[in-house]
């Protein structure tokens, strides 16, 4: 079996925001050039010297050894790849410059940017109709716009587990072998803070790490949480269920809930200190506990997530439809998400593919993590990858609305607000927002 180590592959944005954006030169359609396995298109005179640029961000796995291998292969391309910091670097630069000048032939987005982008889809060349095949169904449907072209090449997703601490569950007389866990939580979220109440009634300890971060959980298994995908109109405040989720967790955050906001200075301490026992867990979400809690030897891994599936993140190759070598880049994007290049990827920097094929690959389905106890992880993911049935509606004021959320949720931790009067806040701001 390969030992793999899961790296941190993208910085997660605490909230961003969907404002009005406005381009100008907007064109439509595109390139459709077709192209073979290796990635090769017909692009015109092979023998044409062309540099075509790549903008990713924070650790796709696209190394300098992957790309001179596309480069070997077609000696008339050279790549000149740019990498931004962060997400919201590459964000900003896309959003400044989609349907002007300046972005390079393909540039790699976030899942997240995707009510933003959707908006603009004519400024992007399709993906080929014979390639949409290649990925999970639920990651082309999520970048398909309303003319049913797939705007982005799929790359990496991030599949949900339940990350928790042996220990700690021992500590509770819970089971602490991922088999039993698994167990142990199957089923839905009631049943998911029935155990919480558990944990915390034999510890008096806190169970999760903040309501901020199962709340999202939760809300990426709701179609339409925030929005009517037909109107486009905000549906938040009478939607029941986005209602429920609000009552369960800020019921069970009580007690159950350390009070600790992601990417926080004491979040990242309490991985180590034990502050909390469990958290959910996309896959590239293992190297953020490794890289924090390297000396914490408890972690581990449960092939399961309440109500079945959730996905939390991942990203797509997009190609500026006004680019000089439109045909090109989409010969090149094809090679980076062929299954074999995101196998590659996946050795390379732990970015989990969203191919079909590749999730049958059997480098992916024999890793395992040392540091979570040599967890069968290419399996346990593929698993939740495969039992993701939803594919969130996030319309252009989706993350208005889920920034107001979090906030409200913040302020019943915080004990700034009851629950009551900080839902009658969040209802009077999500209103006031069209």
């Amino acid at each position: 079996m390969k030992k793999h180590i899961f790296k941190k592959s993208f910085a997660i944005t605490a909230s961003l925001t969907a404002g009005a954006l406005i381009f100008a030169g907007c064109s439509s359609g595109g390139s459709n050039a077709t192209s073979d396995a290796s990635g090769s298109a017909a692009s015109g005179d092979s023998s044409e010297q062309i540099t075509l640029t790549l903008a990713t961000f924070n650790d796709f796995g696209y190394t300098d050894e992957l790309l001179q291998e596309y480069m070997d292969a077609h000696p008339n391309i050279k790549i000149v790849h740019n990498k931004a910091a962060t997400s919201n670097d590459a964000r900003s630069n896309y959003f400044q410059k989609l349907g002007k000048t300046g972005l390079a032939d393909i540039e790699a987005i976030e899942v997240d940017w995707l009510p933003e982008v959707m908006q603009y889809s004519d400024l992007l060349a399709p993906v080929p109709d014979d390639l949409k095949s290649r990925w999970l169904d639920w990651k082309t449907e999520a970048a398909t716009d309303a003319d049913g072209n797939l705007i982005g090449y799929g790359t990496d997703i991030g599949p949900e587990g339940i990350c928790y601490r042996s220990d700690l569950f021992a500590d509770a007389g819970l089971p602490t072998d991922r088999d039993e866990v698994a167990k142990l939580f199957d089923g839905d979220w009631a049943n998911f803070f029935k155990v919480g109440d558990e944990y915390t009634s034999k510890t008096g300890k806190a169970f999760y790490d903040s309501a901020g971060a199962i709340s999202q959980g939760m809300l990426n298994q709701v179609q339409a949480a925030f929005e009517d995908p037909d109107t486009g109109e905000i549906n938040a405040t009478t939607n029941t269920e986005v209602k429920d989720i609000w009552n369960q967790i800020t019921t069970a955050s009580k007690t159950q809930s350390a009070k600790l906001a992601q990417w926080s200075d004491d979040w990242y301490a309490g991985m180590t200190n034990g502050d909390f026992a469990v958290t959910l867990c996309p896959g590239w979400f293992l190297g953020v506990i490794e890289g924090n809690a390297p000396d914490v030897s408890t972690w581990d891994i449960a092939d399961v997530f309440p109500n079945g599936g959730g996905n939390w993140g991942g990203s797509y190759l997009t190609i500026p439809a006004n680019g000089e070598h439109v045909a090109e880049a989409q010969a090149l994007a094809d090679w980076l998400t062929s299954p074999e290049t995101q196998i590659k990827a996946f050795e390379n920097a732990g970015t989990f593919p969203s191919q079909v094929e590749a999730l049958e690959s059997d480098t992916l389905l024999s890793s395992t993590s040392e540091y979570f106890n040599n967890a069968p992880t290419g399996q346990i993911l593929t698993d939740r990858a495969n039992a993701v049935t939803v594919t969130p509606y996030k319309g252009k004021y989706y993350f208005q609305v889920m920034d107001a959320f979090q906030q409200a949720l913040t302020r019943t931790e915080d004990g700034t607000q009851s629950p009551d009067d900080s839902w009658s806040q969040w209802v009077s701001e999500v209103n006031a927002i069209n």
